[in-house]
């Protein structure tokens, strides 16, 4: 089946670039654009590419990219999904709250329109989600009870999803956000890409590169 593949996609979505061919065509190279992880992430995947993105609802360049993060999902063939980890560095409490905050949003199911409002309420109406109570309040405002988010984010299975995301971004090395892993094997950040659109352009440049070894590999045991 003929897919098309990230490079155009993203094309059309950010790039805005007038032949596809020049994307299609352009090279990155480990060490410069982009670094390679060892060892590996298992990102528990296997039958597909994964492009983790890095963040925080405090980051105000993770609010900045999440316009142009969600066209780039929006656009993504089969074969490849986009994961999102909230960053944890050196156990701080307040990285742990919003840790928890988007792990309630995925366990709940309301990444429409919760992820938006948690990083609105910070970045545009200036609150301050610095305890579970500020945090409820933003989801109660978008349609969550109050019982269901007390179960939810009280929950062992989020502390647990926490502590793999802080687990998660020791191993890739992050070191700041957003910073984008491709497959657990490849890590990208603003500062090597040169800017945002770059970063996704680099994603689906080795995400193309993950789809071909992945189908080779199916071909071979074939």
């Amino acid at each position: 089946i003929k897919m098309l593949t990230l490079l155009r996609a993203l094309t059309a979505a950010v790039v805005f670039m007038s032949s596809v061919g020049v994307v299609a065509q352009e090279q990155y190279e480990e060490g410069v654009h982009y670094e390679l992880i060892e060892p590996a992430i298992h990102t528990g995947v296997s039958d597909r590419v994964v492009v983790t993105e890095f963040f925080s609802y405090g980051c105000g360049h993770c609010y900045n990219f999440e316009p142009l993060l969600e066209s780039f999902d929006a656009r993504l063939p089969d074969g490849v999904m986009l994961q999102r980890t909230p960053v944890i560095w050196n156990n701080n409490p307040g990285m742990k709250l919003l840790a928890k905050t988007y792990y309630a949003v995925e366990v709940l199911d309301v990444f429409e329109p919760v992820h938006g409002a948690v990083f609105n309420a910070i970045h545009r109406q200036r609150k301050r989600l610095s305890s579970p109570e500020a945090v409820k309040a933003v989801f109660v405002e978008n349609g969550v009870s109050d019982s269901d988010f007390d179960r939810a984010f009280g929950s062992f299975g989020i502390d647990s999803m926490v502590r793999q995301a802080a687990a998660r971004t020791e191993g890739a090395r992050i070191n700041g956000t957003p910073s984008l892993m491709v497959n657990g094997k490849y890590r990208i950040d603003t500062r090597q890409a040169g800017s945002q659109a770059n970063m996704l352009k680099i994603a689906a440049f080795l995400a193309d590169k993950e789809l071909a070894r992945l189908a080779g590999a199916a071909g071979a045991a074939d």
